[in-house]
């Protein structure tokens, strides 16, 4: 039997009927998810293209996408990354670019109307073009990034790396209006991960997603990270009452 997710299909009546591009209220809903064989709430060990293609089309809100960037590795074959300083990151499976925009296909499909993508990327995949190339015969459109200030400083043969990014993409149509409901993150978001979650080398800021998430979508609706890590986006889910949806290829 298929595990249902109810979600909640409440919408708060908008008082006033001004032409705005914004609203502080999320009139789009997901609609009900049947799901069979896929844990929730939990983590799992599962291939995340294989945890993709058991969701309906056209059924989610928003995504979370962390890939293992095999050109990034690529780029550090000099020095001592993947000797020293980035042993830990180059141990974990890699993906090239064709398997990321694989991903990215996939999980187009499955977003709702107006869904989110969020895609974590280095700096070196946004200012080498390699974003667009991931993207080509996507019809997933940029709509904003924000830059994660980590507040610790990192690797780089040239500046050091205080930073990472989070492109943040929409299924069309593209709005902003009946979907964004919270206008108050800013687009540079300072957090230090604190070493109880540094753990693993992918850890990402719980606090940043956790309102990204109560952004783009309503309680009790279900949120999918199909290459997990440490599970960070399963934390945030938990802390603003939304269900979670994912897997790491690595065993938990």
């Amino acid at each position: 039997m298929g595990k249902q997710i109810r979600v909640d299909k409440h919408v708060a009546a908008i008082a006033h009927k001004r032409r705005t591009v914004f609203s502080h209220h999320r009139e789009a809903t997901q609609p009900l998810l049947t799901v069979s064989g896929i844990k929730v709430d939990e983590p799992q060990q599962m291939d995340g293209l294989k945890l993709l293609a058991k969701l309906p089309n056209n059924s989610l809100p928003l995504v979370f996408f962390d890939p293992q960037y095999r050109s990034i590795l690529d780029k550090q074959a000099y020095g001592n990354e993947g000797k020293l300083r980035g042993k830990k990151r180059s141990e974990l499976p890699q993906m090239s670019d064709a398997l990321i925009a694989k991903f990215i296909a996939v999980i187009e499909k499955d977003l709702m109307s107006s869904g989110h993508l969020m895609l974590w990327v280095d700096k070196y995949i946004m200012v080498s073009g390699r974003i667009q190339e991931l993207l080509a015969g996507s019809r997933l459109q940029i709509v904003d990034m924000i830059t994660w200030d980590k507040q610790r400083m990192g690797m780089g043969y040239r500046t050091r790396r205080h930073s990472e990014y989070l492109v943040i993409l929409q299924k069309p149509p593209v709005r902003a209006k009946g979907v964004w409901k919270l206008h108050d993150i800013p687009d540079v978001w300072p957090e230090k991960i604190e070493n109880g979650d540094r753990n693993h080398t992918h850890v990402k800021p719980f606090k940043l997603q956790a309102r990204l998430i109560e952004a783009v979508t309503n309680p009790g609706d279900v949120v999918v990270d199909p290459a997990a890590g440490g599970y960070s986006v399963l934390k945030s889910t938990r802390s603003v009452n939304r269900h979670f949806i994912g897997c790491d290829i690595l065993e938990v």
